[in-house]
């Protein structure tokens, strides 16, 4: 049998058997007198639901959930014809509403709404579910942060014994920190120039580089690797994968947002706040970059077409809305500055690039707080799809951080003695 027939027939099977326990229990609450067995055991079912969600802390609440719900009593009310069902299905409710989520809170509201017995505890069922998948949830993020640590230590430990019969495994590493932070002193002495003439200025610029903003700059070059022609550090070799992902998802979008700038600038006012334009825009885009990182892949050609189909949406828009179309001379202009987005040296994908690094380096910079960094002009039509990027991308950063730090330390430690002396030269000869 094949396995979506299978499964297909389990679920069938599933569902009337689902079906035939409910309208049992609505036939025995019907006779009379009732019979509470289907019920009492739903009530047994429940009470072990409620009792494991408690924390070890919980005696009180456990003691309650176990006397109210005492199964052994309440049997013995059904046989005497004093049991209260409503009275205990209100307790349960007001248990769940006590031990549920605050996202919860309206389903427990919904809950108090239904008055019929049937119909309520199979809603209370359906809630139940949904409060132990947050139970779920909330116990992986509070192991996660353990399961990260151990995994951190294990890859560090197989790391250094790699490094033990390897002495000079991180060669590499050390050229990409250099580098980092030949970055920074060239950045700080362009600044210490601009204040040659300001004493307090060059002071400032002349502080000691920090192990941290080394760190961030080298991370950051990794978005811009020459893959084929240049060997990844070690210590990142075994995420080079996944950090080329991020790099090609980074083109694409840097292509994405250069021609929506290009195309709202041209468009004016008139689209700026047209809902779903830029959404339209976008997925035009998407689908004509598919492959683009493939050999095959021909950009002028592809933006050829966008600039066609861009035009006509563009087109599109204006008339709808009761605004001109482009003419032929506009179309022409938007065209070949969409066209020109190829170019490497086009000033507009630079300027958009510029701001894309910019972002994810103050992403990086303040991972660590809940805010996250204002984002630079002209990428508000990529904000969401640049802020999945950088949550992803700092997320490893982050996490290569805590394995290898000690490695970075140590190479950076020789590093930021000698960039420091230099830098301290620099800003006395100017």
């Amino acid at each position: 049998m094949p396995v979506s027939t299978k499964t297909s027939l389990e679920k069938k099977v599933r569902d009337i058997v689902h079906k035939a326990f409910w309208d049992c229990l609505e036939a025995q609450l019907k006779e009379d007198p009732p019979t509470y067995d289907h019920a009492i055991k739903l009530l047994g079912e429940i009470k072990e639901t409620l009792l494991s969600f408690l924390l070890p802390g919980h005696t009180r609440l456990r003691n309650q959930i176990t006397e109210v719900l005492d199964l052994d009593l309440i049997k013995q009310e059904a046989e005497n014809g004093a049991l209260d069902i409503s009275k205990l299905v209100e307790f349960v409710i007001g248990m769940m509403g006590t031990l549920c989520a605050p996202a919860r809170d309206e389903e427990i509201k919904k809950l108090k709404d239904i008055h019929e017995i049937v119909p309520l505890f199979r809603a209370i069922f359906s809630v139940l579910d949904l409060m132990k998948m947050d139970m779920a949830n909330f116990a992986v993020s509070s192991i996660r942060p353990k399961l990260m640590q151990q995994s951190a230590e294990y890859e560090r430990k197989k790391f250094q014994e790699f490094l033990e019969k390897q002495p000079n495994s991180l060669d590499l590493v050390t050229d990409w920190l250099q580098e980092a932070a030949d970055d920074l002193v060239k950045l700080r002495c362009k600044k210490l120039l601009s204040h040659c003439s300001d004493d307090d200025g060059a002071a400032g610029g002349a502080s000691a580089l920090c192990s941290t903003a080394v760190q961030n700059q080298a991370y950051l070059k990794l978005l811009k690797w020459d893959h084929v022609n240049r060997p990844f550090p070690e210590t990142v070799l075994m995420d080079q994968t996944r950090f080329q992902e991020i790099q090609l998802e980074l083109e694409q979008l840097l292509l994405t947002g250069t021609v929506l700038l290009v195309t709202f600038s041209a468009a004016g006012s008139a689209l700026a706040g047209l809902p779903g334009f830029a959404e339209k825009i976008k997925t035009i885009i998407k689908v004509l970059l598919t492959g683009m990182h493939l050999p095959s892949f021909n950009l002028g050609e592809s933006l050829a077409t966008i600039s066609e189909k861009v035009c006509a949406e563009v087109n599109n828009c204006l008339s709808q809305h009761g605004f001109t179309p482009f003419t032929p001379g506009r179309e022409t202009v938007l065209k070949g500055q969409i066209q020109a987005v190829a170019n490497p040296d086009n000033t507009i994908c630079k300027l958009i690039d510029s701001r894309i690094q910019k972002f994810l380096e103050s992403y990086l910079a303040s991972s660590h707080q809940k805010s996250l960094p204002a984002l630079p002009g002209g990428l508000g039509p990529i904000q969401r799809e640049l802020e999945e990027i950088a949550v992803k991308y700092v997320r490893l950063v982050n996490y290569n951080k805590m394995v290898f730090s000690p490695y970075y330390d140590a190479v950076l430690g020789k590093i930021l003695t000698k960039e420091d002396s230099q830098l301290v030269g620099k800003s006395e000869e100017s």
